[in-house]
């Protein structure tokens, strides 16, 4: 319904709980977009959220920079900015990620610059705009002295009431399979927890001599996760290879997409060292956020990166830039990486793990505990060090105003739900004229027949015939790789797809795991999971342990 609603250009507010699929919608409706030829404005809050998401701040997209009021002077010196006027005239939408940690002054800022570029008195100038966050979530940088002074989130301004964006409040839940870990995170999302929530953290209590082998460990403070991964990196054997950032430019510009890149200016890898890449490559073989191991160095010295899903990566240095139209204004260069045996709640946000080592026990903002938390699948794979009082808090605003999005959220649906298909077609076909795109070709509605099961299975036999891997079918359509992993269970269980393409599926480090994994499955059965799951301390994940299932069934066949 989301994307419908999207399809009429209406303004949005795209919501939901962590893991429900809000960047899966996103990308959805940027994918229906350039099919139609129509290139939105995709933005984010921090530079990190951007570099995820593959665009820009909405601070640089604006042209605000690092201003926190705009003068009369600031304002002319933006709107004479042919660069950023250019920008934001042709704009027709504009989509901002992570709008928890935008000010309510900012998000003010960004909508007058655009009504005084684009001479329109409406919100932002007249464009679409998509609003993409989870208030729960880290809230905005403040710098206010006391706790009891009201958070300025961006649903606080005055543009966000001139906007009254449609609340989009997505409700199913991708990341977590455990219905008890779902109960807790959303008695803490609900501002509920009591004495049985302090239980359950308490059973999940590690130390941190415990053998949990390469789980990633989230921290609040860079100063633990340098700690902990100068340590590993130092236990390896060998001499580190370091790599140098590169960079040009002024000293303000290089400054600020050094703090929106999350490869360190100086990086130090040995082989063995567990990594993440810390960009996305234009050719797909990896995403900001996949994660390896160093196999080795090639003999240009560059690392060789073993993924966890066992695909070999050549990893060459890769580029930061600022630009204004073809010139560059600033870069930087490095190895799109990081030490990954520890990160920053931080940098976690928009992550999924199947298990993570987590300590609570500095946490000091509202919604800090819920992010790192909400990071994993189940509570088998969740190990906490220590927690304080601060843990399990979100800020109090957000609960009555996460009501209110709910509420319109339902009254949207039954809104839109009651258009006809007709209607719905005519309102994207006149919004596909306005933004100038191409209205040739299917409008997509919200019909069965669009959306069976069916035909989205014959599809993913199709990719798989063409020889491609869940993990590239997964980014071809756009879909979750646990989508993805459902459907080749259920090809072969339909015998659509015999043991033998099955087995290709399977990855080197799956593989040399599975006769550990079929011994959990003889002990405790393969009618569920979760025992599995529960078992192996959540080191595979569910996809994995999905196939591994069907592979032990069928050798016990014969």
């Amino acid at each position: 319904m989301a994307l419908k609603i999207l399809q009429t250009g209406a303004n949005v507010f795209l919501t939901g709980e962590p893991g429900s699929g809000k960047t899966h919608t996103v990308n959805q409706y940027v994918a229906w977009l350039r099919a139609h030829g129509i290139e939105p404005a995709i933005t984010a809050s921090t530079g990190i959220a951007a570099a995820h998401i593959g665009g820009m701040t909405i601070h640089s997209w604006s042209g605000i920079g690092i201003h926190t009021l705009l003068s009369e002077y600031d304002l002319d010196a933006i709107v004479s900015n042919e660069r950023v006027s250019k920008r934001l005239s042709r704009a027709r939408i504009l989509i901002i990620d992570e709008v928890s940690m935008l000010s309510a002054g900012t998000f003010d800022m960004v909508d007058t610059v655009c009504r005084e570029v684009r001479q329109r008195p409406e919100p932002f100038g007249g464009v679409q705009v998509v609003l993409v966050g989870d208030f729960f979530q880290l809230p905005p940088v403040s710098n206010r002295k006391s706790e009891k002074e009201v958070a300025q989130f961006a649903f606080n301004s005055h543009t966000w009431q001139t906007l009254k964006p449609i609340p989009c409040y997505l409700s199913e839940q991708f990341r977590q399979e455990d219905e008890i870990f779902l109960q807790f995170l959303s008695a803490v999302r609900e501002g509920s927890v009591d004495e049985s929530a302090y239980e359950l953290l308490t059973s999940r209590k590690a130390e941190a001599s415990d053998e949990l082998g390469d789980i990633s460990r989230l921290y609040a403070h860079n100063v633990d996760v340098d700690r902990v991964n100068d340590g590993r990196l130092a236990e390896l054997a060998g001499r580190a290879q370091q790599y140098m950032m590169i960079s040009r430019g002024s000293d303000a510009l290089v400054s600020a997409l050094k703090r929106g890149c999350l490869s360190p200016e100086i990086l130090s890898l040995k082989v063995g060292a567990r990594v993440i890449f810390t960009k996305n490559n234009p050719n797909g073989s990896f995403v900001n956020g996949t994660q390896g191991v160093v196999e080795k160095f090639g003999g240009n010295g560059m690392p060789i990166i073993l993924t966890l899903s066992g695909r070999r990566i050549a990893v060459e240095t890769m580029e930061w830039a600022i630009n204004d139209g073809m010139r560059v204004l600033a870069r930087i260069s490095q190895v799109p990486l990081r030490l990954a045996w520890a990160i920053t709640i931080h940098k976690s946000q928009g992550m999924t793990l199947d298990a993570a080592v987590i300590d609570l026990s500095q946490v000091f903002e509202y919604g800090q505990g819920y992010v790192a938390l909400s990071r994993v699948r189940s509570l088998a794979g969740l190990h906490v060090l220590g927690w304080n009082e601060r843990a399990l808090e979100v800020h109090p605003e957000t609960s009555a105003q996460d009501q209110n999005f709910k509420l319109s959220s339902s009254a949207a649906e039954k809104k839109f739900g009651a258009l006809p298909d007709a209607e719905h077609v005519k309102l994207a076909h006149n919004f596909i004229i306005a933004c100038g795109g191409k209205p040739e070709g299917a409008i997509s509605v919200d019909t069965k027949k669009d959306h069976s099961k069916g035909a989205t299975l014959e599809e993913t036999l199709k990719l798989l015939n063409e020889g491609k891997s869940i993990h590239q079918i997964a980014k071809v359509r756009a879909l979750a790789v646990t989508t993805i992993s459902s459907h080749v269970v259920d090809l072969y269980s339909a015998e659509r797809i015999d043991r033998a393409t099955l087995s290709a599926l399977i990855s080197p480090a799956l593989r040399r795991a599975l006769p550990k994994i079929y011994s959990a499955f003889a002990s405790v059965g393969t009618e569920r999971l979760k025992p599995v799951f529960d078992k192996l301390r959540g080191v595979y994940s569910y996809d994995d342990l999905r196939l591994a299932r069907i592979l032990f069934e069928a050798s016990n066949k014969g």
